[in-house]
């Protein structure tokens, strides 16, 4: 298959609609969401209600900000609040595909329609075509990024090899034996991988014949990109989204910014009070995914960007996501997993000896690395400190035993030191 193959054309029509045919496809999808959550889900007609928000007064895209933002992390308490995960579900869950479970924890429900999360276009649009054989080498233990990206995959008429994380000579292996062309995972990852294979004695361009790489999960520089780009001879482009809603956004050829999913409507909002802000202005992506059977309207998704609606040469007329520029709160995204301060300290809480915590967060070469520090005297439970900290977060950091007192009085509980060039 040709370079030229993989950056050119269009998965769906919806992709270049125009500015007015845009806006009416929106309110279109808005109207019949917000018609049918208010009707089946318990949670949404109390949201609209407690708001005094009228579905039949949305004339227009602006109306939508009469609807109070919902916080990512109200999730984790109004789902235990009664059945059908406290009555954001608009059905049983029997009737469900599947329940995941994210960090924090979420439930994430999957339903069974076709393309449930969204990411068909997106993996078309990065570059997977029909005939790739891909490696997918995210989790497929509970979290839903194993599975979210095999029904895309498979629409577009790829293989998938469900390789999950780890083992990276067994990745390399496989790789090689079965001419993967196709790498889903984080950026990180891949860049271990290369590490792993050049110690190998490997020629990376010549012994595999990765084409396309599809990532995400983590911010990642254009340093890491061309770098990864050149050693493989790869096209690499990411994707943005949650295990809450799906896709939101991806990437072209052109590298132009995320261009935002036709599935959602995504405003861009002051962090605090919730108002839509205007083009350019950097503020919290909150998205309403054109979900009915998951109405999560108005989710405030944690992260800062800001949107673009130049022309993008690929002809893709959706406005963007120019960039992921940081988080609103103390929530650190770690090699593609969420990591909340109140699960690390339910976590400490089990360990009477330790009497401050902190997390930093750095990615010397690219990679993300996580240490713990605790404050603790005579600590000799280290082992099963991080098989509780692994078994609760889903990741396992480099624990550092400090004296008492070391830590700054005021210490910020995840101190992320990450530098992106």
């Amino acid at each position: 298959m040709t370079r030229k193959d993989r950056t050119e054309g269009i998965y769906s029509r919806r992709e270049v609609l125009d500015e007015s045919e845009r806006k009416q496809w929106y309110l279109i999808q808005l109207r019949e969401l917000l018609s049918y959550a208010y009707r089946y889900s318990e949670d949404v007609k109390k949201r609209f209600d407690r708001a005094q928000f009228n579905v039949e007064k949305l004339k227009s895209l602006s109306d939508l900000k009469h609807i109070p933002i919902l916080k990512k992390k109200e999730l984790i308490f109004l789902q235990s609040m009664g059945p059908r995960l406290g009555g954001l579900l608009t059905k049983d869950l029997g009737e469900l595909k599947r329940v995941f479970l994210s960090p924090g924890p979420i439930f994430d429900p999957e339903d069974r329609a076709d393309d449930y999360w969204g990411y068909t276009e997106a993996f078309y649009s990065v570059g997977f075509r029909p005939g790739d054989v891909s490696q997918i080498t995210f989790n497929y233990h509970l979290a839903p990024a194993g599975l979210m990206f095999e029904e895309p995959l498979r629409n577009l008429g790829c293989a998938v090899v469900p390789a999950g994380p780890g083992n990276a000579a067994t990745q390399i292996e496989i790789m090689q034996k079965l001419r993967v062309s196709g790498y889903v995972g984080t950026p990180s990852y891949l860049l271990h991988l290369a590490q792993k294979g050049e110690e190998k004695g490997l020629n990376l361009r010549k012994d595999l014949f990765l084409e396309v790489a599809f990532v995400t999960g983590e911010k990642f520089s254009e340093k890491m990109r061309n770098q990864l780009e050149k050693k493989f001879d790869l096209i690499m482009r990411q994707g943005y989204g949650t295990a809450d809603v799906g896709c939101i956004g991806y990437e072209c050829f052109h590298k132009t910014g995320l261009h935002i999913a036709n599935r959602a409507f995504v405003e861009i909002c002051h962090p605090d009070t919730g108002i839509p802000l205007k083009d350019g202005e950097v503020g919290e992506i909150v998205v309403t995914a054109f979900n009915k059977t998951y109405p999560l309207i108005r989710l405030a998704t944690g992260d800062l960007s800001y949107i673009d609606r130049a022309p993008c040469a690929c002809g893709r007329t959706s406005p963007r996501l120019h960039s992921i520029v940081g988080r609103v709160d103390t929530t650190a995204r770690i090699k593609g997993m969420f990591v909340y301060p109140h699960q690390v300290e339910q976590v400490i809480a089990r360990f009477e000896e330790v009497k401050r915590w902190q997390i930093e967060v750095t990615n010397p070469n690219g990679i993300d690395e996580m240490t713990l520090f605790i404050e603790a005297n005579n600590f000799k439970r280290e082992d099963e400190l991080l098989h509780q900290f692994r078994e609760r977060i889903k990741l396992r950091p480099e624990l550092k035993i400090l004296t008492p007192g070391t830590l700054p009085p005021q210490v910020k509980l995840i101190e992320d030191k990450r530098v992106w060039d």
